[in-house]
């Protein structure tokens, strides 16, 4: 299976912004934890190193089981009058919550 992530030119910009900044910063981190309200929930934290189960897309890593759940997605960033955030457009997501945060495959 190939593996597919798209990032919006305003994702990249803000990742790479954001890990630009700081030393400690070096690698914007997506990943996917069991929880929420549907089941598993997108995590968004740093890094200032890889593992070796890490897939690098520029500044922005995905370990590989993530990446199983999320391939195919696009990554954006938003900025609305509430706030700003990452947002995964993941077409795996079979439902999800009001949040966006929280979805099931």
């Amino acid at each position: 299976m190939t593996k597919k992530i798209v990032f919006t030119d305003k994702a990249k910009q803000q990742i790479e912004k954001i890990t630009g900044e700081s030393k400690s910063k070096k690698y914007f981190r997506i990943s996917v934890k069991g929880g929420g309200c549907s089941g598993f929930k997108y995590n968004f934290t740093f890094d200032d190193s890889t593992n070796r189960d890490d897939v690098l897309f520029g500044n922005a890593i995905i370990d590989k089981t993530s990446l199983e759940i999320i391939n195919g997605s696009t990554i954006d960033f938003k900025v609305e009058m509430i706030g700003e955030s990452f947002v995964i457009n993941n077409p795996q997501a079979s439902s999800s919550c009001g949040c966006g945060l929280s979805f099931s495959v």
